[in-house]
């Protein structure tokens, strides 16, 4: 399997402090450590070292105390704008406070595209942010966390209320703060709204879950596409950024060589499930057994989910076929040679 060269574990982390990361950025961490989040929802604010005015990039998750952090953040400067790469629980549902606190319209390729409200997976698609926030309360205060059994969210929730005031297409102007342009990037695949945001003053992408320094990428169907996070990997592999900046994770400074790794992983899982199908396995449960052995339990249905988007995208390449009672694959469908 193709090794990818994650960069240092986020080790210093104090939740709720203000980093100063670049000449213009800025770094809030939530409180919110998972085994989707690892150590918690990094919040970028942008501005000039010296402006009163910034562009805060997804706010997080609806948590007291990051919600009293970003407002220290900001205390004296003008936020003109509120970013949001998706709307996951982690990254979009404090936007409605901080547009109500400043006044700054919310900015986003879209809302959350289909929910699968009928899953078949013991996993909830469609779990509320109300529900994410009561289970993560009971673990708050953990200063760091175990990835391995963590069961703070079961996985990623969906923020299905959250709609932008502003809409934004690729290539288009996101925001320009004190000079400073930061430029939408659309990268669906994790979600089918996915926004990377080009900083070109730093030559710098952030990421949001797109590529993430710690981890790969979740991609769940319905509304997560194999086929289109493999093209978006390499529409973002084709720029010539210096450094991304994940929402989870250190930031990736050797960029050519790290989202090489990074395809050519998707890739090479995907020859394995193509080997295995065609070796007679026909479960997900079982093609997870076998290629996440090394894996801890507590994320195999969130390996399940990828491996499924794997599959939706060779049953429409016409290699392989499904057994089901639905129209297009899920995570208990029969998958056999075409």
């Amino acid at each position: 399997m193709a090794e990818i060269p994650f960069v240092a574990p986020l080790e210093d982390v104090e939740y709720g402090r203000i980093d100063q990361v670049s000449p213009s950025i800025r770094r809030v961490i939530a409180n919110n450590p998972s085994k989707f989040s690892y150590r918690g929802t990094g919040t970028y604010i942008v501005g000039a070292a010296a402006g009163r005015d910034v562009v805060v990039i997804d706010p997080g998750p609806n948590l007291a105390e990051h919600r009293e952090a970003l407002a220290a953040a900001v205390a004296g400067q003008v936020v003109r704008a509120i970013l949001v790469t998706h709307c996951h629980a982690d990254h979009s549902p404090l936007s409605a406070w901080l547009k109500a606190e400043t006044g700054a319209p919310t900015i986003a390729f879209g809302p959350h595209g289909e929910v699968d409200l009928d899953s078949d997976d013991d996993d909830n698609d469609a779990e509320t942010v109300a529900e994410a926030a009561e289970r993560k309360s009971d673990s708050a205060t953990r200063t760091g966390p175990d990835f391995a059994s963590s069961t703070a969210i079961p996985k990623e929730a969906i923020d299905v209320d959250f709609v932008p005031d502003i809409i934004v297409a690729d290539g288009e102007i996101a925001a320009v703060v004190d000079g400073l342009t930061l430029r939408a990037v659309h990268t669906p695949g994790h979600t089918s709204n996915h926004l990377c945001f080009a900083f070109e003053a730093e030559n710098a992408l952030f990421t949001g879950d797109h590529v993430m320094g710690w981890s790969t990428t979740v991609v769940s169907p319905p509304d997560g596409d194999m086929r289109s996070y493999m093209e978006s990997l390499r529409k973002v592999s084709a720029r010539s950024d210096s450094v991304l900046w994940p929402t989870h994770g250190n930031p990736v400074t050797d960029v050519a060589p790290f989202l090489a790794a990074y395809l050519a992983h998707r890739v090479e899982r995907e020859s394995q499930i193509l080997d295995l199908v065609r070796s007679g396995v026909e479960r997900i449960s079982d093609i997870v057994a076998v290629l996440y052995a090394d894996v801890s339990p507590g994320l195999h249905k969130a390996a399940g989910r990828s491996v499924l988007s794997h599959l939706v995208k060779l049953v429409d390449d016409d290699l392989i076929g499904f057994e089901s009672d639905r129209d297009r694959p899920t995570v208990k469908s029969l998958f056999v040679p075409a």
